[in-house]
Order: C-alpha cells, then structure tokens, then sequence
C-alpha cells in the first residue's frame, strides 16, 4: 500500500482505533509513520485497501491480534542498560534503602517493584542488578520485579534476557562477571538475576488490567507517558498511585512530569533528583 492510499479519513479513523484501545495518541505529523506501518500488516494479510484493515481492526479482531500485531510495529524500544543512570542512582543509593529500612521496622520483609513499559528488558535487569549489589540482603526477602510492556515481541526478547553490545555498553565492569555469562558476542542474564523478574503483557490502557497491578514499592514507567495525551497519561498516573503501597516511589523520564495531571504525589529529593513519593 501506497502512503497516498490511506486518505485522511481513513489516518483519523486508525488513530480514533489505536487510541482507544492503546492510549497512544498520534498527530497529523505521524501520517507518514503509520502509513508504512499499515502497509507493513496488509501486506502480511494480503489486503489491497487500507479501508479493509480498519475494518479488521474495528470488527474482525474480537481476540485483539490484529491490533496487538500493530502495536509491536508503533510502539518505540529505544533502550539500554543503565539508562538515565542518575535516576537509577538515586534509587539504588536514597529510595531503595528508605523504603527496606521501613519494612525491616515493620517486619515486612516482602518488596516488589513494577517496570512499566520494560521493552526488551534492559531496564527491568538493571533495577534487578542494582538491587543486589545495594541490597545483598536480598537473599532473605520475598523479592519480586514484574515488567510489562504491550510488545510482546520485545517480550520474548525481555525473556530470553540476551543482549548484544549496544544494550550492554554502559555496564560497569565488574557486574558483567557476576551477572551476565558471554554468549558468543553478546551477553545472557544469568539465572539468579533473570530469577527476580516475571515478565507479562500488559497495556496500560486496559483498565481491568490496570486494577489487578498493587502492592508495589516502586514503579519505573520512563518514556512512555510522552506517547499519551493529557487524559490517558492521566489515567495511567492515577491507577501507578492506587498501586503504590504508601511511601512507595514512581520514576519518570527526564521530560515527563505529573505536575500538571496530579496533585497526589509528593515530590522529594532524593540524592540529586527528583522523584514521585506516595504519601504515608
């Protein structure tokens, strides 16, 4: 299919789908991006009308496959280890010891911690390596860190937990030995680490989905909200908040902020950044 194929019409109607039943919000600017992503699935399907696929997509995909297949093409995976590592220092050296300290005063010996948006799982591993080398501890907890991401493409990748070269490039030294084993030119998580992490789909914005996500000390959802509009970025931040056990933290990308969305959270200085706290 042709960029000249998919009218107007037709761009408002897809991104009117996408929208509600992902969140993801696109302008008249990303014409030219969802266009080839579309002739990328009609070639798949062997459909000659753009008309045909958003018929698909609006009746035909009672099980969500087709829009599931759509979203492993739309959604950005722009990642590595130990991304925005101020944000993961101030989490490893301030946050994380705030909230285990709590719990050892409560005998509560249970910390869980969501990634949101986990891609191919970088992220996800990095929060599991900083956790033990700041907490050895850990051994002796009820430990577990769920990443979810609505690409289940990536998430096979999350799951085999191999990364080549650039995902592995700001990996300090030293951790690479008593958390990765080589594998040829690339390097696997080894099984203890790659032990803490679940890793399921999950779109943020299903709602009943959404509800069932709780008790956690910490949520990382970074560089995702910039993908929603005011009011599914709103919805988000309030089902992150009902799943915060109070005191618990939420990281955001450098460029993201609640402020204007929510009043909920209090902002703290941990270290040097500033971070989302659910008040006690």
């Amino acid at each position: 299919m042709s960029l000249a194929q998919l009218s107007l019409e037709q761009y408002s109607r897809l991104c009117r789908l996408i929208y509600d039943q992902l969140g993801l919000s696109f302008d008249d600017k990303k014409i030219h991006f969802l266009g080839k992503r579309v002739s990328a699935r009609m070639e798949c399907l062997h459909l000659d009308d753009p008309s045909d696929d958003l018929m698909r997509l609006a009746y035909g995909d009672r099980s969500g496959s087709e829009m599931q297949s759509l979203a492993n093409l739309i959604t950005t995976n722009e990642t590595y280890m130990f991304r925005e590592f101020e944000q993961l220092e101030a989490f490893g050296n301030a946050c994380l010891p705030e909230v285990v300290a709590r719990k050892q005063a409560q005998r509560n010996r249970n910390l869980r911690i969501w990634s949101a948006g986990c891609s191919s799982g970088e992220e996800t591993y990095t929060i599991a390596i900083i956790v033990q080398e700041v907490f050895p501890a850990i051994d002796d907890w009820d430990m577990q860190i769920v990443a979810t991401d609505i690409d289940e493409e990536r998430l096979v990748m999350a799951v085999a937990g191999v990364y080549g070269e650039r995902s592995m490039k700001n990996v300090p030294a030293d951790y690479l030995g008593r958390h990765f084993t080589p594998q040829g030119a690339d390097w696997r998580v080894k099984p203890r680490t790659r032990s803490l992490v679940t890793i399921q789909s999950l779109n943020l914005h299903d709602r009943l989905q959404m509800r069932k996500m709780r008790a956690f000390d910490f949520i990382f959802c970074r560089n995702v909200l910039i993908y929603f509009d005011d009011a599914s970025r709103k919805a988000a931040v309030d089902h992150f908040y009902n799943a915060l056990n109070p005191g618990g933290f939420l990281f955001l990308g450098h460029s993201e902020s609640v402020g204007r969305i929510s009043s909920a959270f209090r902002l703290r200085r941990m270290g040097e950044h500033l971070v989302y706290m659910k008040p006690d």
